[in-house]
C-alpha cells in the first residue's frame, strides 16, 4: 500500500504527516509533541494509546539513517491532545481539524512552502503526491456514485417516515420488490409471522400485529363489521402498516444486502 510524506507548518514547528492510500492520514508522535510543547518521549507517551490509533513508520532522520517513527492516526492525534494542559493544546488541534485533514482530504496534499520547495527539488515527491491526490479522487468519486445510486432508498424512507398513510402488507411487498428485494405478499405476511410482528398462532388472532410490532407503531389495524344472512354481526381485521412501519421494513430488508428472504 502506498503513502506520501506531507509536511505541515504550526508556528515554528514542522509537523510531518502520512497520507495513506486506504485514506486515512496519520501523524508523526514526536512533532505533534513538539508543537504541543510535551517534553516526554514518544515512547513514553505511545504505551497509554489503544493498538488501533498507534503505528511504526520508517523514516529517514538528517543523516539518512532510517528510523522507525511512532506515527498515530486523527483518534489517537485527539486522544494526546485531550491528555494535555498545554497552552497550545487548543490551537493546534483546531489547526488540525480546520485546515490540515480538509486540505488533505480535498486536494489530496498540502503544500507548505517547505513542502513547495520539495516538490521542485524531489520529482519522486510531486509522484507522490499526484498518486494520493488521484487515489484521493477515485475514493470520493466512488463514494458520490453511491450516494447517487441510494438517493431514491433515502428519499423513499424520509417521505414515508412521517407519512400518514397505511398500506396493506402485499402493497408493502410490491416497493420491496421495487427496491430488488425479492419477495411477494404471502411470503411477506410469512416472514412477518416467523419473526415476530404478527401472530402465528392459528386461531381468531392469526395475522394479527404483536403487541411488540403495535408498540413499535408498525402497523395499524383496520376492523370491518360483518353481517351475515342468519343476522349475526363479526368482525373482521386487516392489518396495515404504517409509513414508520413501511421505513423500518424496507430499511431491514435493503440492509439484508436484497438477499431472498425464506
Amino acid at each position: 500500500m502506498s503513502s506520501s510524506i506531507i509536511p505541515f507548518r504550526f508556528d515554528d514547528t514542522t509537523v510531518r504527516t502520512i497520507a495513506k492510500a486506504d485514506g486515512e492520514t496519520w501523524f508523526v508522535l514526536a512533532d505533534a509533541l513538539t508543537a504541543l510543547g510535551i517534553k516526554r518521549k514518544p515512547s513514553a507517551v505511545v504505551e497509554r494509546l489503544d493498538d488501533d490509533v498507534r503505528q511504526t513508520y520508517p523514516i529517514r532522520d538528517s543523516l539518512g539513517r532510517e528510523q522507525h517513527a511512532h506515527i498515530v492516526n486523527e483518534a489517537g492525534l485527539y486522544d494526546v491532545i485531550m491528555r494535555s494542559d498545554a497552552p497550545a493544546a487548543k490551537p493546534f488541534r483546531r489547526w488540525v481539524t480546520h485546515e490540515v485533514l480538509p486540505a488533505i482530504r480535498t486536494k489530496g496534499g498540502y503544500l507548505t512552502p517547505e513542502a513547495t520547495e520539495q516538490a521542485l527539488t524531489d520529482p519522486d515527491f510531486i509522484i507522490r503526491l499526484a498518486t494520493s491526490l488521484k487515489e484521493e479522487r477515485a475514493h470520493r468519486t466512488k463514494l458520490e456514485a453511491q450516494a447517487a445510486k441510494d438517493a431514491p432508498k433515502v428519499l423513499f424512507a424520509d417521505s414515508v417516515a412521517s407519512s400518514h398513510t397505511t398500506i396493506l402488507v402485499g402493497e408493502l411487498a410490491k416497493i420491496l420488490r421495487g427496491n430488488g428485494v425479492k419477495i411477494g405478499g404471502t411470503r411477506l405476511f410469512a416472514w412477518m409471522r416467523e419473526n415476530g410482528y404478527l401472530i402465528a398462532r392459528r386461531g381468531s388472532d392469526w395475522n394479527r400485529p404483536t403487541q411488540r410490532a403495535m408498540e413499535l407503531g408498525l402497523f395499524e389495524i383496520k376492523e370491518t363489521a360483518i353481517n351475515h344472512s342468519d343476522g349475526h354481526v363479526s368482525t373482521n381485521f386487516t392489518p396495515k402498516v404504517t409509513g414508520k412501519g413501511q421505513q423500518y421494513f424496507v430499511a431491514k430488508f435493503l440492509n439484508a444486502n436484497k438477499e431472498d428472504v425464506a
